[in-house]
């Protein structure tokens, strides 16, 4: 986005049907679900300006959910919550109606390449082309590529091009999130509406209809830790369903009329590069994402925003050299 402000032609290519990924909702008849990233928070100045930007065209909302913890013996912690390093101090925001509304509006007037799958790279003297599992090679030539995908899939694309940048991809340590959604008839009484669990399988469960702009079933999020996750990534969906609804009506839950569940093969990341991104201006290719940038939604946006700065910077050095025309 910053990148198209600035005047730079950008097309996006993204492997499923619209922006967002790991702000993903489900939707059905009667009933919705985000089962990805669950909420954000903001820090930096930069990213609450944008937040406000998003406030103000009415695609994020502040949710305010009764927090619940329980401790490692499963029994309910006494207190406000902590569970996400920030404690209750930090406000906590979704998008509205759902979590793929700002990424949306990110992605408003851009050129959006959708159900697209790049699979190789390659730098000649007139750009880079790119190879996709659906079209095959593009008939265009790019002057520089920048990577916003989990470090596992950026590296066998980097590995023939840039030795350095795979490297750092290669670096990161990312772990699997199983995620369950949960469809019931009524709401249940249970007095919150969402927990940190820090015992057996599950890290996390809300009540997704109690945030802002949802409408429909009453419909639950449950998140197993990454732990568990890896432990039982091959696992079918069938047997995680079975451990993850079993461990809710542990806390009070109950059985679903329905569930669907989502492996999240790259979720959860603890590597962080420095200034948040990498760029290497001689070939013209980048990396960015909320893995290189210490994994929360401000984190991936500040990272994307980084590096665009970098991308232009590089620009306006070889307009001061001659290199490009403007």
């Amino acid at each position: 986005r910053a990148l198209a402000e600035a005047g730079v032609h950008v097309s996006v290519f993204v492997m499923i049907r619209g922006p967002g990924f790991r702000w993903s909702s489900r939707r059905g008849d009667g009933w919705a679900c985000d089962h990805g990233a669950q909420y954000f928070t903001t820090r930096a100045p930069l990213f609450q300006a944008e937040l406000a930007r998003w406030q103000a065209a009415g695609v994020a909302a502040r949710w305010q959910p009764r927090l619940a913890v329980f401790d490692a013996d499963g029994r309910r912690a006494a207190g406000g919550a902590g569970g996400d390093a920030g404690g209750d101090e930090l406000a906590r925001h979704v998008g509205t109606p759902r979590m793929t509304a700002p990424a949306r509006l990110l992605a408003d007037g851009l050129d959006l390449r959708l159900q697209t799958t790049v699979t190789a790279l390659q730098r000649y003297d007139h750009g880079w082309e790119l190879a996709t599992a659906e079209r095959g090679l593009l008939p265009e030539a790019f002057d520089g590529v920048l990577l916003a995908v989990p470090a596992p899939q950026a590296v066998p694309l980097l590995q023939p091009v840039s030795a350095e940048l795979a490297a750092l991809a290669h670096g990161a340590r990312m772990q699997a999130c199983w995620a369950l959604m949960l469809r019931f008839v009524a709401p249940l009484a249970l007095d919150f509406d969402a927990a940190f669990v820090n015992h057996g399988p599950l890290r996390w469960i809300a009540r997704d209809t109690s945030k802002p702009g949802r409408e429909g079933m009453e419909t639950w999020t449950l998140h197993a830790s990454a732990e568990w996750s890896e432990a039982h990534v091959e696992d079918s969906p069938e047997g995680v369903a079975a451990a993850l609804i079993a461990a809710f009506c542990e806390l009070g839950g109950a059985a679903p009329l329905v569930w669907s569940a989502q492996r999240w093969r790259y979720a959860i990341t603890d590597s962080a590069l420095a200034g948040g991104c990498a760029w290497d201006a001689g070939d013209g290719v980048g990396l960015c994402g909320d893995w290189v940038n210490c994994g929360r939604v401000e984190g991936a946006w500040l990272s994307g925003h980084a590096l665009a700065q970098r991308v232009l910077a590089s620009v306006r050095d070889e307009l001061r050299a001659g290199l490009v025309q403007a």
